[in-house]
């Protein structure tokens, strides 16, 4: 009999079938087989929280088929992710298939890296399921379901239809809107500095920019003051008055000052750290990068050696590294770089107090699968990711750079005489041993690098010659919107959420429409921000960070064994249920205000006025009800002009001119003249019919799954499941192409006909 092993996800699955051989069936669950049901809450408050599950739907087949399975197995293994969500996943693989009369035959084995040797140590050592790490899952998963489907049915009551809250999410919209009202709140504060261009006429090399440090003993900029940023010009004036107290003067180099630093390594990537590095390096989302690292854990077939997992398991929160593989990264680091380049001992990275510490380090699994040697079977997103995780990797194990600083100290003479209380600086960098620079330097947003260049050779006292001086004037700026990586790294540090999370929770509240991107940062949609002001009034202990961070950490303890899941849940919803009894007493609904304009209605010369609806701000008549009229917004939020919503088409019914219109779809065209004539067409894609010569238009399918068809219909039944392009192919010349996504979650415009295979990636806008 063959032993049965029992995986997620089928790649998974075709990577440990080839390393355990003919003796054992691999088989995927293709995630999660039970969860609370979706149409109603499935949690008994009163009988202790207990939840009910249910096979979800579309996955009976596969109970069914691991079932089958099972009975013929003399043992199963079940090998779900080493974390929350696969012990949960393994507990009810367990109860589907266990059988009554040989229910010791079940295993729980965990796979930290997919190797020959992690997984086969780990079929010689199985162990059993540990209930904690199930608690842990089931009492998230019931946290999450009390805040969802309590809150949701609230915010339907006092915003609108179809919004949702989370009880992680929603701290993180708290933060992306306080952070825009800090910057709403801002004000610029004008500060000026003065430069000088000096040279050595003696050493006769490039002059150098030089910057007034000191004033009359006063710092020029001091930000360490203890009132905050303290700046001493202030104004062009007394810039102008700075600069002619110094006019004329000598310049002289009083001081050099040279410092020796070592600039250590940063430790292996840990699943917060790799996420914010793929979103500055690579510009990732996120959810992007997990969904990428989990490819490369999972095995990438590299041609004839078949499936092969590349990296150890990205959900971390510990820098510990396997003695094992800090030996071959310093074989690695001895061959490509030399001794110099090895430290005498294999570096230890402490990581932080609240770090489970359950799994290694993010690093590669094999010492010869370089990026370069696995290059052409990866696709570009998962090189560049792989790359990455890589090059951090054997950097970390690498000696620190030695940089020396040279900090130029500038005084003023007049008539041979040093003037006290004034004093230019300027400050160069030099490498002097680069270590682990030479292959890797972390990104990071919220430090300045050091300065870099060399400064001329010159000794104290050397004369210097003023060729140029020069105010700058300055203005404070106010804090910056979060980035991905920034919002990430501020989650981690408040302690929300877990970094395995952080991906989905940047992704729902942009897909919820709270929060949306302006140059590649996160701005608070008008929804989000009545949706978290209404939040903070009425559940203020539910979003606030600290009860959140103490909330994760209490699961973290009753994954420990440390708490007990019910006291916990009990501990929250007792005050969260008085919270949402007392916030239902309110019926008034919440909306924003309406913003007048100067825009004159054109049917009945009332004014229009932006209001809020449904699907967002649109212009409307001030006489509704008596007038109807209505105008979409421009992507820039301004009243766009009868002109600009006019299509040049007339209504096939009425002959009115038809308009553009937004609704729950997106844009369409209607008659003008609604609602005594409600005629509607849909948005051409400018792509014409191949069989007809009409226009394809996109439609949605009962499940509200988009697709594209010909307006014909039903006399043609032309239709796509892809977006049609209207772009010819270069290779076979077929009229139009359709936009398709790989695995890695790039994008690529495709031909239609199967037998060309033109393909071309594009590259998608920040």
């Amino acid at each position: 009999m063959k032993s049965l092993v029992i995986v997620e996800s089928p790649a998974k699955a075709k990577t440990i079938n080839k390393i355990l051989g003919s003796g054992f069936d691999v088989k995927a669950s293709v995630g999660h087989v039970k969860d609370l049901p979706a149409d109603e809450i499935g949690v008994n408050v009163k009988k202790d929280f207990a939840p009910t599950y249910i096979i979800i739907p579309g996955k009976e087949k596969v109970i069914k088929e691991l079932k089958k399975d099972a009975k013929k197995a003399d043992k199963i293994y079940i090998a779900t992710d080493p974390d929350r969500e696969g012990e949960a996943i393994a507990a009810h693989i367990a109860e589907e298939i266990r059988e009554p009369k040989n229910p010791d035959k079940i295993f729980r084995v965990a796979f930290h890296e997919i190797t020959e040797k992690s997984v086969l140590e780990a079929i010689k050592n199985p162990g059993a399921i540990n209930t904690d790490l199930v608690n842990a899952q089931q009492a998230r998963r019931i946290l999450d379901r009390l805040v969802g489907y309590n809150l949701s049915p609230f915010l339907w009551r006092k915003v609108r239809r179809g919004l949702s809250a989370g009880r992680v999410q929603s701290v993180a919209v708290r933060l992306v809107v306080e952070r825009e009202r800090e910057i709403e709140a801002f004000i610029k504060e004008e500060y000026w500095t003065i430069e000088a261009l000096l040279l050595s006429p003696e050493n006769q090399g490039s002059p150098f920019i030089s910057r007034l440090f000191k004033y009359q003993d006063s710092l020029v900029v001091d930000r360490d003051s203890a009132e905050g940023n303290k700046f001493l010009i202030t104004n062009s004036e007394k810039a102008a008055e700075v600069i002619a107290d110094i006019e004329g003067k000598e310049y002289f180099l009083a001081k050099i000052d040279k410092k020796l630093k070592k600039r250590s390594p940063a430790p292996p990537f840990i699943t917060s750290t790799i996420q914010q590095e793929a979103a500055r390096r690579l510009r990732f989302p996120a959810k992007k990068t997990m969904m990428i690292a989990q490819q490369l854990y999972e095995g990438i077939e590299l041609g004839s050696e078949g499936s092969v997992g590349l990296i150890s398991y990205m959900r971390t929160d510990s820098f510990r590294t396997a003695p094992e593989a800090q030996e071959w990264a310093r074989r690695f680091i001895d061959g490509k770089f030399g001794k110099d380049y090895l430290p005498e001992k294999p570096p230890i990275y402490k990581s932080k107090r609240s770090a489970q510490d359950a799994h290694e380090a993010i690093r590669p699994t094999y010492e010869d699968k370089t990026p370069e040697s696995v290059k052409s079977f990866l696709s570009k997103d998962q090189y560049n990711l792989y790359s990455l995780i890589w090059n951090r990797f054997i950097a970390s194990q690498m000696s620190p750079a030695q940089l020396e600083q040279t900090t130029f100290i500038i005084g003023l003479k007049d008539n041979g005489t040093e003037m006290q209380g004034i004093e230019f600086r300027t400050s160069g960098t030099v490498i002097k041993f680069p270590g682990f620079t030479a292959l890797y330097t972390e990104s990071r947003e919220d430090i300045e690098e050091e300065e870099g260049g060399l400064l001329p050779a010159l000794s104290e006292g050397t004369p210097l010659e003023k060729k140029e001086i020069k105010p700058l004037q300055h203005f404070t700026q106010p804090p910056p919107r979060y980035s991905e990586a920034t919002l990430v790294k501020t989650l981690e540090e408040k302690g929300i959420g877990r970094p395995s999370t952080y991906a989905s929770i940047l992704s729902t509240i942009q897909d919820r429409k709270y929060v949306h991107k302006i140059e590649t940062r996160f701005a608070p949609t008008e929804l989000g921000v009545v949706v978290n002001d209404l939040l903070v009034e009425k559940f203020p202990e539910l979003i606030d960070f600290n009860f959140t961070a103490t909330m994760e950490n209490e699961l973290d303890e009753i994954e420990q064994a440390k708490m007990n899941w019910v006291t916990v849940l009990k501990d929250f919803y007792i005050p969260f249920d008085m919270d949402l009894k007392a916030a239902a007493k309110d019926k008034e609904r919440v909306k924003p205000l309406d913003i007048p304009t100067d825009i004159v209605c054109e049917k009945c010369g009332e004014p229009m006025i932006i209001k809020w609806g449904r699907h967002g701000r649109f212009l409307a008549c001030a006489g509704y009800p008596q007038c109807k009229n209505t105008r979409p917004l421009g992507d820039d939020m301004k009243p766009q002009t009868v002109e600009e919503t006019l299509t040049g088409e007339n209504c096939d019914k009425c002959g009115a001119p038809m308009i553009m219109k937004t609704g729950r779809f997106g844009k369409f065209i209607a008659c003008s003249k609604y609602p005594e004539c409600k005629n509607t067409k849909p948005l051409s894609t400018g792509v014409k019919c191949p069989l007809d010569d009409g226009d394809i238009v996109e439609r949605k399918s009962k499940r509200g799954k988009p697709f594209w068809s010909c307006n014909n219909y039903p006399d043609c039944t032309f239709a796509l499941w892809y977006k049609p392009v209207p772009k010819e192919c270069p290779d076979c010349k077929a009229s139009f192409l359709v936009e398709k996504r790989n695995k890695a979650g790039s994008v690529f415009h495709a031909c239609t006909h199967k037998e060309c295979g033109f393909k071309e990636e594009i590259k998608q806008p920040e």
